[in-house]
């Protein structure tokens, strides 16, 4: 239920989102730095450079958030921390086709999650979506279980990076009804960093010593993919449904891929190009699905 009229007609916003989400494979893939140290200063350097705007506004109503929401909230942030370490880690193994198109079915897992949290409804031409989308997938696995089982391991890794992030989206659909986006975005990327950086104590990676190279690259994670990216997203959830959000995956794999072509030479196997194509099919009658369900009038009991 869309809480009130964005300031601006959305498209805009998803657009730039849809376009700097399609730049964080790319920029992992040009990091050296443990997939931990990655996503930690990611959300560090985010946190930095979003906490002037509107600090003082709200950050003085933080003591308002009930303990309740505090737990919601230090749960999307655990989830939002492994969706970023399960993801990130599987651009080591597998291709930024694979990757991507298999991130691409936050929207399945976000439905399936709204549907037995919610009770939202489901129609028929949306699970007709989410079973070729996962066929779609399906190829994409298999195409890559031939290639090697580093490729196959790193499409698994994408996929429950996948249902992490869409265990996020849940949860900020209902916490988004009592806390402002400015104040979801700043402490579940707080809880990130605190995340991250048990793991990377407990697990022995170091921290420090990067060159320049690493830290720019830190820096450009927080600003193009989390700031115009999740940021943008987190935003809208106020004036949008969560589905609609997660459906702007759309670009990424078609984004990545293209970037990853041009950039790392990644050519796209006869396998990936099937499997995306059934992943796109299956994630646009959903969202026709989607549409349809909204325009319909809602029947009231007595």
């Amino acid at each position: 239920m869309k809480n009130s009229s964005p300031p601006i007609t959305p498209i805009i916003p998803l657009l730039v989102g849809m376009i700097a989400i399609s730049f964080a494979p790319i920029l992992v893939r040009y990091s050296d730095a443990p997939v931990s140290v990655q996503g930690m200063y990611r959300m560090l350097f985010t946190v930095i450079l979003v906490l002037p705007f509107g600090m003082k506004q709200q950050l003085r109503t933080l003591g308002a958030i009930k303990l309740k929401d505090w737990m919601l909230l230090g749960l999307a942030g655990f989830f939002l921390a492994l969706h970023f370490l399960l993801w990130m880690a599987s651009l080591d193994y597998t291709s930024i086709a694979s990757s991507t198109i298999i991130l691409a079915l936050e929207p399945v897992f976000v439905m399936i999650g709204a549907f037995f949290i919610f009770k939202d409804r489901t129609s028929r031409t949306a699970l007709i979506g989410m079973a070729v989308a996962f066929i779609g997938v399906c190829f994409v696995g298999s195409g890559d279980m031939g290639v090697s089982k580093s490729a196959f391991w790193g499409d698994w890794l994408s996929f429950f990076g996948t249902v992490a992030v869409a265990v996020n989206m849940l949860l900020a659909k209902e916490i988004l009804k009592r806390v402002s986006s400015y104040q979801y975005s700043l402490i579940v990327f707080a809880v990130c960093v605190i995340c991250f950086f048990l793991y990377n104590v407990f697990t022995g990676i170091p921290m420090t010593g990067y060159p320049a190279k690493e830290w720019l690259t830190f820096v450009l994670l927080a600003i193009v993919p989390t700031v115009f990216g999740h940021m943008i997203f987190n935003w809208l959830l106020k004036y949008v449904p969560p589905t609609t959000i997660s459906m702007s995956v759309l670009a990424e794999p078609v984004g990545s891929s293209l970037l990853g072509m041009l950039l790392f030479r990644e050519m796209i196997g006869g396998f990936q190009f099937a499997g995306g194509a059934l992943v796109i099919i299956g994630l646009l009658l959903y969202l026709k699905s989607e549409r349809n369900l909204e325009a319909q009038p809602v029947e009231t009991g007595t």
